[in-house]
């Protein structure tokens, strides 16, 4: 099932291939920093009732050495036949680039990570004519953001991990981490980043705890009609006006459906501020606006 978890565990290697570092450190290969990266198509369908497709597949030119190819797949839990859907990938890239072929699966979950390092084979009685091994990106070897001075450094790399630990006990420790570093980002920058984390935490138990967290990120930026600042005016605004409103009917103070949408659409804090502060004793919903 596509998730816009699974989607965004694989995209954001497409915008931002520095997020391999890990693999790249882990196979002693250059720094993508020092590569040509060019994201592929990945469509792998030969047979027109049969529909195969990568998730996100990267043609590496390093300065030095031969190119290859990155097959990236998000996995969020173990698939019936996926090890054979793998193998037919790499074959078929290996085949129609003529260029060796990296298989990376993203795995935020240690079991489902456990199962996708394989290896799956391809056997006749002992013997085994192809085994798939996909490097595997998860928990163990993506690190923990634990500095956020690492957010304003590798802000891609920070996200990802993020995302990958989502399901750890350390998950809302990591995300405050990241929501503290982004603060350290240039407007632009920490909402990019910001929207990416929101929907790669789209499906996770910890998605809500980002929301607020995000608020924190979004105050950072005051005065300058920011979407995150807009954002979190306007859910102070709603709160305010929900408490006026709140406040009226427990003094039974009669509210036309002019007056409610009145304090509804305000957005200005001053001046819901001013009325809640007079709807503690008002009689009627005309002392609320009275003049000073």
């Amino acid at each position: 099932m596509v998730t816009s978890t699974h989607e965004t565990s694989h995209r954001i290697f497409q915008d931002h291939p520095e997020v391999l570092t890990p693999v790249f450190e882990a196979l002693g290969l250059p720094a993508p920093a020092k590569a040509i990266v060019e994201a592929l198509t990945p469509d792998a369908t030969e047979i027109k009732p049969l529909e195969r497709r990568v998730d996100t597949v990267l043609k590496v030119e390093p300065s030095e050495g031969d190119g290859f190819l990155i097959a990236i797949e998000a996995q969020t839990a173990r698939a019936p036949g996926k090890g054979t859907s793998w193998a037919y990938y790499v074959a078929y890239l290996h085949a129609k680039f003529g260029m060796p072929v990296l298989l990376v699966a993203v795995c935020k979950h240690r079991p489902t990570a456990t199962w996708a390092a394989g290896p799956f084979e391809c056997r006749v009685g002992t013997w085994t004519t192809q085994s798939t091994r996909p490097f595997v990106l998860g928990p163990d070897n993506v690190p923990e953001i634990t500095d956020e001075s690492a957010v304003a450094r590798q802000p891609a790399l920070a996200t990802l991990s993020a995302i990958v630990h989502s399901g750890s006990q350390n998950a809302p420790a990591i995300l405050g981490m990241v929501a503290r570093g982004m603060r350290t980002l240039d407007e632009a920058t920490a909402k990019y980043w910001c929207e990416w984390l929101e929907v790669g935490l789209e499906n996770t138990p910890v998605r809500d705890t980002w929301r607020e967290l995000e608020k924190m990120v979004a105050t950072y930026f005051p005065g300058r009609g920011t979407l995150f600042e807009q954002t979190y005016l306007e859910g102070k605004a709603e709160g305010k006006a929900e408490a006026i409103l709140q406040v009226l009917d427990k003094h039974s103070v009669p509210i036309s459906e002019a007056t409610r949408d009145r304090i509804t659409s305000c957005t200005d804090l001053d001046t819901l501020a001013l009325w809640f502060g007079r709807s503690l004793t008002a009689t009627t919903a005309a002392d609320l606006f009275a003049e000073e």
